[in-house]
């Protein structure tokens, strides 16, 4: 298991390759890769600001909970803070799993969890404006699909 918060820009493939390496027998590994976009807004800048420290833990409580729901043999999580220009990834998620399923799901419940409970505050700077950015419920929506109620 893994995690970081950085500013510099994160090499997928070397990322990819070292939690393949990490989880030995695996027989699949998932990786999504988030990307700025322009958006009908014309996005120039997104900057995510976060608490040091704070923010770190609560992504590695995050990740130790998708290993205690699914068999995952190495996981990793990358997500980057400051300023970024659409077109540079922002969040990265690789779980590796003997299997493709538990790969899948697990992929998708950190990325649902990251988007709802990873403290991070973003602003977004157009031509015309700059604002910070609300939480979606669709994405409450998505998260809530891993609660026992959901």
């Amino acid at each position: 298991m893994a995690v970081s918060v950085q500013a510099k820009p994160f090499d997928v493939a070397a990322e990819i390759s070292a939690v393949t390496r990490a989880a030995g027998d695996a027989g699949a590994v998932v990786s999504f890769t988030g990307i700025v976009r322009r958006g009908a807004e014309g996005v120039e800048t997104l900057t995510l600001e976060h608490f040091p420290g704070m923010t770190e833990r609560k992504l590695e409580e995050i990740e130790n909970e998708a290993h205690a729901r699914w068999p995952l043999l190495a996981s990793k999580i990358v997500h980057r803070v400051g300023g970024l220009c659409p077109g540079e990834s922002i969040v990265l998620v690789i779980t590796a799993s003997a299997h493709r399923h538990a790969a899948f799901e697990a992929a998708m419940f950190l990325m649902d969890y990251l988007k709802t409970r990873a403290p991070f505050w973003k602003s977004e700077r157009t031509a015309r404006s700059e604002h910070w950015v609300e939480a979606r419920g669709s994405d409450d929506e998505a998260a809530a699909r891993w609660s026992a109620d959901g």
